[in-house]
């Protein structure tokens, strides 16, 4: 199969998922780029923020028009991850490879297992500065060492911690995995000059027309069965990219 269409199969498969679950865009984009796309972690990690960064912007403008984006409290938390998105991506560059992989893959067993446990639906309620602050950075240093847009993290962050409905959870990551993935792109314009942008255009055209699909689609069916059906995805996508660093 062409690198062509691999790229662009692949920008579907993750435009779904960042218009259905309003994260985990990253989680399957890097592993895309390294495994079928020929990237090396580094370049992909980068061209990752890039494709996720742009499929966010077409999302959250839908979503904002449905009324599902809490802007003050999506601000807040992505505030406090500015500065640890920014020292993330200048770490790194200097992190070997299989580090990166290694971590990645423990990143998105994590993220599976939080979508695996059941959820309580929760009201709104007003948000607690220091908590959003808190969960926030963490993201943010996630989001610039490992290349991720962090919404995969950010959902359940939104929910647990700051007590958000899923459908408006959905729609604030979004804003939140703009600012973080730019953050985290102004440390690495040095790994973005050996990017194939033949590869990068037509993967992140085909993800933004995925997640408008992925936002209808979440409209058909339950969160919880797309939580679900995502989450065993991230679990095998994880355990191929540990075996392989590890033999």
């Amino acid at each position: 199969m062409s690198g062509l269409i691999l790229a662009l199969v692949a920008g579907a498969v993750v435009g779904l998922a960042l218009g259905g679950l309003g994260g985990g865009g990253s989680v399957l984009a890097v592993p895309a780029l390294i495994y079928l796309l020929g990237f090396s972690p580094v370049a992909a990690t980068t061209a990752s923020l890039i494709i996720v960064a742009a499929t966010s912007v077409s999302s959250l403008v839908a979503h904002a028009r449905d009324g599902n984006v809490r802007w003050r409290a999506g601000l807040l938390f992505a505030a406090a991850g500015i500065v640890p998105a920014t020292l993330g991506g200048l770490a790194a560059s200097i992190i070997p490879a299989p580090v990166l992989t290694v971590a990645f893959s423990v990143i998105a067993a994590l993220a599976a297992w939080r979508m695996l446990r059941p959820s309580r639906p929760a009201p709104d309620r007003p948000v607690r500065p220091a908590r959003a602050a808190g969960a926030g950075a963490g993201l943010g240093a996630v989001t610039g060492v490992l290349g991720v847009g962090g919404g995969f993290l950010a959902v359940p962050a939104l929910v647990g911690v700051l007590g958000l409905r899923m459908k408006a959870a959905v729609g604030t990551s979004l804003l939140v995995i703009i600012i973080n993935s730019l953050a985290a792109l102004a440390t690495r314009t040095g790994t973005a000059d050996g990017l194939d942008w033949a590869v990068i255009a037509p993967f992140t055209g085909a993800a933004i027309l995925g997640a408008w699909d992925g936002k209808r689609l979440a409209s058909k069916i339950s969160g919880n069965r797309l939580q679900h059906v995502f989450a065993y995805v991230l679990l095998a996508v994880a355990a191929f990219m540990l075996l392989d660093s590890l033999i």
